[in-house]
């Protein structure tokens, strides 16, 4: 189907960029399978090829138009194919500072999931937190799935040079009470890329809540891929909060595939609070009647940061409901961009969507790009979307100023307000509470990382 399809690309004319990658698949082949499994393995040459034609899109491509993805491949990282061991217990070394926050905890370092000491919770028969290599049976049926079919390099690539992934299983009925925490920890001593996958598959009926933090345990530069599958069947309930506290050498494209079923509900939050450069896509596709979804995002940059969110929404069938607010405060000589598209198919009646972006520049060096589209094949519908591009309202700081509040700490309010509407989007309380705490450290900038969640050495 049309939404389905990547924006056409001219014929791969074989770049330096390019060719890098696809010489190291060739000569890495056999390797890259002797450490994977065969499942994974299956997928790898079909990816290839599909990259080996189209290479990295250029920023004439439209849903790659504000990140220069070709320029961000372009240096010389290294790969951990051979899946030497890294030198850390991150169980040891991880201590989480946010208070009452009872996760059950895991580990993927790098891009391995580090499966030498796992938490003792128990969880009902049938739930399946672990590597994916080693879960054939489970990750047959779904493996790339979602993500194989849309033709994008990112995710092909990832498919390529992926070895390994989280799989986060629930089955029919159950419920976790206990939020799933997994900490993804960069350590190298060299420069660095990675090629993370997780699939998360939910059967009909369950419920679980998902907290990812990205973190740098490293001043090394970093490339991180990522793609994330989810599959939310009927009446299931999915809640996936990503977090990225990393430094400004480390480079993020993560990739997000959300298929929903009757009834589902999945909500998904996208929380940048230090970055070098970051590319969040995110693919999500209403199956069943009466599915929801709830998309938020927010960005606080300075100094030379970039984060790009690009959404799609389809709305397959009749009665599904699609909510978006992304929230972008940019400093300094930041850039944000911002594209969000809702896709209504023919016969999606009743659908309901909304969709809004609000950004604030706080300097006249910041840039924002701002795109918010509907694409509308049924009459029957109620859709809305909005964008605004402005700074702190002039009123505001003049009334705070006459209470003998100093224009930096009124300042330092508004946008903490300002932001405050993702966050309390949240469910998890403790989460919540904790960031508005680092959020408000963040504008004064006492933080140069996040201290709610350490790295020790």
């Amino acid at each position: 189907m049309k939404y389905a399809c990547s924006d056409p690309q001219p014929p791969n004319l074989g770049g330096e960029c390019e060719r890098q990658y696809i010489e190291l698949y060739r000569q890495t082949r056999q390797m890259i399978c002797d450490h994977s499994s065969a499942v994974m393995n299956a997928q790898r040459d079909a990816a290839f090829e599909r990259f080996e034609k189209n290479g990295f899109p250029t920023k004439k491509v439209e849903r790659y138009k504000y990140t220069d993805i070709q320029k961000l491949m372009e240096p010389d990282y290294g790969l951990n194919l051979n899946r030497l061991d890294i030198p850390v217990n991150p169980y040891d070394v991880f201590k989480c500072d946010v208070p009452n926050l009872s996760t059950a905890l895991y580990f993927v370092v790098n891009d391995a999931f580090y499966d030498k000491l796992l938490p003792k919770v128990n969880f009902p028969e049938g739930v399946v937190i672990g590597s994916l290599s080693k879960n054939a049976d489970f990750i047959a049926k779904y493996y790339n799935e979602l993500a194989g079919k849309e033709g994008d390099a990112i995710t092909d690539l990832n498919t390529m040079l992926a070895q390994d992934g989280l799989l986060v299983y629930v089955p029919k009925n159950v419920v976790l009470d206990k939020a799933i925490q997994v900490i993804n920890i960069l350590r190298s001593d060299v420069d660095l890329m990675v090629n993370r996958r997780v699939l998360i598959v939910a059967e009909e009926g369950a419920e679980v809540k998902l907290l990812f933090c990205d973190h740098t345990a490293d001043e090394r530069a970093f490339l991180a891929t990522q793609v994330i599958e989810v599959f939310a069947k009927e009446n299931a309930k999915v809640d996936l909060y990503c977090m990225e506290e990393t430094h400004a050498k480390n480079v993020r494209l993560s990739n997000v595939y959300v298929r929903q079923e009757r009834s589902s509900r999945v909500k998904h939050n996208v929380i940048t609070l230090h970055n070098g450069i970051t590319r969040n896509k995110l693919d999500l596709v209403l199956a069943g009647e009466g599915a929801e979804c709830v998309c938020n995002g927010c960005v606080i940059a300075d100094k030379q940061q970039h984060v790009d969110n690009n959404t799609l929404i389809v709305h397959e069938v009749p009665h599904c409901t699609s909510n978006e607010l992304y929230k972008y405060v940019l400093d300094e000589h930041s850039t944000g961009a911002f594209a969000g598209r809702v896709y209504v198919a023919h016969g999606a009646q009743k659908t309901s969507s909304q969709m809004t972006n609000q950004n604030l520049c706080a300097t006249t060096d910041a840039h924002m790009y701002t795109q918010p589209m509907l694409e509308i094949y049924a009459d029957d519908v109620k859709c809305a979307h909005g964008s605004t591009v402005g700074q702190l309202n002039d009123a505001a700081l003049f009334y705070m100023r006459q209470r003998g509040i100093s224009e930096k700490e009124a300042r330092t309010l508004l946008q903490v307000a300002f932001i405050r509407e993702v966050i309390d989007q949240i469910d998890l309380s403790p989460l919540c509470d904790r960031l508005h705490h680092l959020i408000d450290k963040r504008f004064r900038g006492e933080l140069s990382k996040c201290t709610g969640c350490k790295l020790c050495k």
